[in-house]
């Protein structure tokens, strides 16, 4: 379901070969060079730059895009409504009007006593700002020809949403007539249109109504030029950090049974009826899953499955939760999880996994690799993949211009 219209437009062209060529720092021995407390320390608030602020080319606005979540329990029912109300999420035909909210009202009491488990909200915006934080760190030194850059973040379905974000981008001195650059950066690493889609076609809706043409048809004189990352399921640097993790979490099993240990990457899961329109998310979070095997050699077996099903109709399978009892049941008690789809903890990885799948399991083998959170590999990949985004010149992939075989969707075109 590419936003294909909308990116055309939205996306304008720019020449950036001047930029020096950057190499990844993402190769497997690299370490950090700065401490967990420095990192930390790191993690400032930006202030904001203006368009008489400049290099050649700069400023450049990058912006997160996720899901998010509620930051408090009192968002809870907030966060429930906007994703129950989101036909390209969770698709419930001609009647999402008035299904969604009541499927919102009914889970907000459980969802509630969820996140409360958790600490009393997702930890998504904490991380979030600060991989965005770090990662506009590393690109004033790496691309000095694009900076200064400053990092925003817009979630679909919890503060800040897109719209909060757009007036943020508006009132620091991004378009209303001065011009900029932003770069809408998708931290799903795989393509769906029901996650990345959707949060592209929020920005669009947004884009136009604060933006938007005038009675000429034609883009205003000043106004914000976009470009989008919409997916980077194999870049080196996420590989290495998913390795990473990995190899961390079968250190701890005994030396004469580490190679048997099942490693199970767990994914969001799609409604069966998004999958079958032609979605390339299932593609390529194999294709992620298969990257880390090859850097891991094969190590171990593997299996894909998937998490965080809703509602009574077919979401795409091998569940998480039953995959992991099927296993114990035959006697296959060493399992890794491995949020494969996730760039930070949130509610799926710390309530859904933690404490559902691994604590109904009933064993001690069955074990959780971290998350990417403030992993310095992970941050430097994301400098990598910008970088090379702001070098190309390209408005987005090839892949964004191809619509869904069975796409039929007004708002995607």
């Amino acid at each position: 379901m590419a936003l294909r219209n909308p990116i055309s437009q939205l996306c304008k062209h720019a020449t950036l070969s001047s930029i020096p060529k950057v190499t990844a720092t993402s190769s497997r021995h690299a370490t950090s060079k700065y401490s967990p407390c420095q990192m930390r320390r790191m993690a400032t608030v930006v202030p904001a730059v203006t368009q008489d602020a400049t290099s050649s080319k700069g400023p450049t606005a990058m912006v997160f895009m996720n899901m998010g979540g509620p930051s408090t329990t009192d968002e809870v029912g907030d966060f429930l409504s906007r994703l129950f109300a989101d036909a390209d999420l969770i698709p419930l035909g001609r009647l999402q009007s008035y299904i969604g909210p009541l499927i919102s009202s009914r889970r907000t009491p459980k969802i509630k006593k969820q996140y409360a488990a958790i600490g009393g909200g997702s930890p998504i915006r904490k991380w979030s700002e600060y991989q965005s934080s770090e990662m506009c760190k590393l690109l004033d030194q790496i691309s000095p020809e694009t900076a200064p850059h400053k990092p925003y973040v817009a979630f679909r379905y919890a503060n800040p949403l897109t719209e909060e974000m757009y007036a943020n981008l508006l009132k620091d001195g991004f378009g209303g007539g001065k011009g900029g650059r932003a770069v809408a950066f998708t931290q799903y690493p795989q393509y769906s249109c029901s996650t990345t889609g959707s949060s592209l076609n929020e920005l669009w809706k947004w884009r136009n109504r604060l933006e938007g043409k005038g009675a000429t048809g034609l883009d205003p004189a000043g106004s914000i030029t976009w470009s989008v990352i919409d997916r980077w399921p194999v870049h080196p640097g996420l590989v290495e950090a998913f390795a990473r993790n990995v190899e961390t979490q079968l250190a701890t099993y005994p030396e004469e049974t580490r190679k048997d240990v099942v490693l199970l990457f767990s994914a969001h899961s799609l409604p069966m009826s998004v999958v079958n329109r032609g979605d390339t998310y299932p593609a390529e979070v194999a294709a992620t899953v298969y990257a880390v095997m090859q850097r891991l050699g094969f190590s171990n077996p593997y299996r894909l499955c998937w998490q965080s099903q809703v509602g009574p109709s077919a979401w795409l399978g091998a569940q998480t939760s039953d995959t992991v009892q099927e296993y114990v049941k035959k006697g296959q008690t060493d399992l890794i999880l491995i949020p494969i789809a996730f760039t930070s903890d949130h509610i799926e990885t710390l309530f859904e996994l933690d404490q559902e799948v691994i604590h109904e399991a009933g064993h001690p083998g069955v074990k959780r690799a971290e998350s990417l959170n403030d992993s310095r590999v992970f941050i430097e990949a994301l400098a990598d993949v910008a970088v090379n985004h702001l070098r190309s010149g390209e408005s987005c992939s090839r892949q964004m211009g191809l619509r869904c075989q069975g796409c039929k969707s007004e708002r995607c075109l």
